[in-house]
């Protein structure tokens, strides 16, 4: 999977932080080496804002970092500017969904728990129209459309070539939640069925028989990158949503969700449960 500029800037920061602490250097006395301040370097190493590839290369060299790493260093920097197909809707989004595409546009996996309804990224058009309805009573029928036509756009990226890996534990009060109505649901869990087949999409279900679990706060999902630091994970939150990257926040929602595919039914069952919910429906 080609990566990103979010995760480029991203690796380009902890990259950074890496080389120096190799080098026992502090921010400031790095910083006075190359002239830049100490806020500035900062900057750099905690992935905000923009980089100057000159100023990579010279910390590079200071910190003593090999002509490879310094090369492929300096290339993160300067493919950082690069931005998605987001970019360029006419229509705003909200700052949580645009930093939500930025990195979902370069994960290599997904881990997706959901409580409530199914993941945004296995829902059909009507299902998905029926959640914003529900979830945003206020909200203008064109920007309900608006962001369902986002939504349906973020899909595309399981139909890739090198798609990223979906695994989906989703519980059984989701499955039989009626959004939309009789038809509307029926043809989502049909949707989901169908979906399930697909070799990049794991689909388990969480039945109330396991009882109390890892996760009862609510849904969330975990964007794993292309390395273990680069990962994030996006908790719902009414109103928009919240994205944490800290290594005890990660490893603790890593475990949840393995503690969750692990109470789970396995594959077969999952979709026995989800074909007789929607008989049943």
């Amino acid at each position: 999977m080609a990566v990103g500029p979010t995760t480029r800037r991203r690796q380009l920061g902890a990259d950074l932080r890496r080389l120096r602490e190799r080098k026992g250097l502090t921010l400031e006395e790095a910083g006075a080496r190359v002239g830049i301040s100490k806020a500035t370097l900062s900057r750099y190493e905690t992935k905000e804002g923009t980089v100057k590839w000159p100023a990579v290369d010279a910390l590079c060299r200071e910190y003593g970092a090999s002509d490879e790493e310094r090369l492929a260093v300096v290339e993160l920097a300067k493919g950082a500017r690069i931005q998605g197909w987001w970019r360029s809707l006419a229509d705003p989004i909200p700052e949580s969904m645009n930093l939500m595409l930025t990195l979902e546009d370069e994960v290599v996996r997904e881990d997706h728990y959901a409580c409530m309804y199914i993941p945004g990224l296995l829902q059909t058009r009507a299902y998905a129209e029926a959640v914003h309805r529900a979830s945003e009573v206020q909200c203008p029928e064109r920007e309900v459309q608006h962001m369902v036509d986002i939504r349906m756009k973020r899909q595309e990226l399981l139909e890739r070539d090198d798609p990223p890996h979906l695994w989906c534990v989703i519980d059984e009060a989701a499955l039989r939640r009626r959004v939309g109505g009789h038809e509307v649901m029926q043809a989502q869990l049909q949707h989901l069925l169908t979906m399930a087949q697909l070799p990049h999409v794991t689909v388990q279900v969480l039945p109330f028989s396991s009882g109390a679990h890892a996760a009862a706060v609510g849904s969330f999902a975990v964007l794993r990158g292309p390395s273990p630091e680069l990962d994030v994970v996006y908790v719902d939150l009414l109103g928009g949503g919240l994205f944490m990257e800290k290594r005890p926040e990660l490893e603790r929602y890593r475990l949840a969700f393995e503690y969750l595919s692990a109470q789970a039914l396995d594959l077969e069952s999952s979709v026995e449960i989800i074909d007789r919910i929607s008989k049943e429906s």
